[in-house]
C-alpha cells in the first residue's frame, strides 16, 4: 500500500500518484494554506497504509495558551477500485474530540445534534457527498487510586465518514476544520449553533 507524501513532497513522488489524488492533494493544500481562525492548527500526520491505496491524514487541535479544546484527525482515502459501500473512488474518515461540561455531557441529544452540525457544515460549504454515516460517543473518564483527586471528565467523540462527489476536497476539509472549532466552542461556527460548553469554563467565569 501506498501513501501519500507530505503536501510539498517531492515532484518525484508526485509524479507517480494518480491524477484524480493529485487534484485532491492540490485542493486540500490550497485549504490548509489559507490563516484560519479561533486558533486552529493543521499538520500532516502519517497515513494508514492498509484502508486504501492511496491516502493523506491530517490532524487538528485547538488549543487555548496550555490546554487543549478539542483535537481531530482528517484522512483521505483514493481506491481507483473501490468498494462498493463507498459508491466513489473516494472516501473521507473523520475523527473529532472534545472534553465537556458535566451537564451538557449528560445530554440525551448530544450525539444527534453533533451529527447535525456535521451535515450543516457541509451543507454551508456546499461540499456535495453521499453515504454518509457515523457514531457519536460520550466518554466518562473516572480517577480511583493515587489519582482520585482529578475530577471526572465527560468526552465527546464523534466519528463520520462520507464519500465527497469529487476530487475537489478543499470545501470538504474547511467544513470539517470548522467543526472542529464548533466542538472547541470558539469561532468560527455555524449560524445559529452556540458554542459548546468546555470542561471548566463554567468556573473560570465566576
Amino acid at each position: 500500500m501506498r501513501t501519500a507524501p507530505a503536501y510539498a513532497g517531492k515532484v518525484t513522488a508526485l509524479a507517480h500518484l494518480p491524477a484524480d489524488f493529485l487534484t485532491a492533494l492540490r485542493s486540500m493544500r490550497s485549504a490548509t494554506g489559507e490563516r484560519r481562525t479561533g486558533g486552529l492548527r493543521l499538520e500532516e500526520i502519517p497515513a494508514p497504509a492498509r484502508l486504501a491505496p492511496y491516502a493523506v491524514a491530517l490532524q487538528a487541535d485547538v488549543r487555548e495558551e496550555d490546554e487543549e479544546l478539542a483535537t481531530g484527525r482528517f484522512i483521505l482515502l483514493h481506491d481507483p477500485e473501490p468498494p462498493p459501500v463507498w459508491q466513489g473512488t473516494f472516501r473521507v474518515v473523520t475523527y473529532i474530540r472534545a472534553q465537556l461540561e458535566q451537564d451538557m455531557g449528560n445530554d440525551a441529544l448530544l450525539g444527534s445534534v453533533a451529527w447535525t452540525w456535521l451535515v450543516e457544515s457541509l451543507e454551508k460549504h456546499h461540499a456535495p457527498y453521499t453515504a454518509a454515516g457515523g457514531t457519536a460517543t460520550r466518554v466518562l473518564s473516572e480517577s480511583y487510586g493515587t489519582l482520585a483527586d482529578r475530577n471526572d471528565t465527560i468526552d465527546i467523540e464523534l466519528r463520520a465518514s462520507w464519500t465527497p462527489s469529487g476530487p475537489e476536497l478543499r470545501d470538504h476539509l474547511e467544513a470539517w476544520c470548522d467543526m472542529v472549532s464548533t466542538f472547541a466552542g470558539v469561532p468560527p461556527l455555524p449560524d445559529g449553533v452556540s458554542a459548546l460548553p468546555r470542561h471548566g469554563r463554567r468556573a473560570e467565569s465566576h
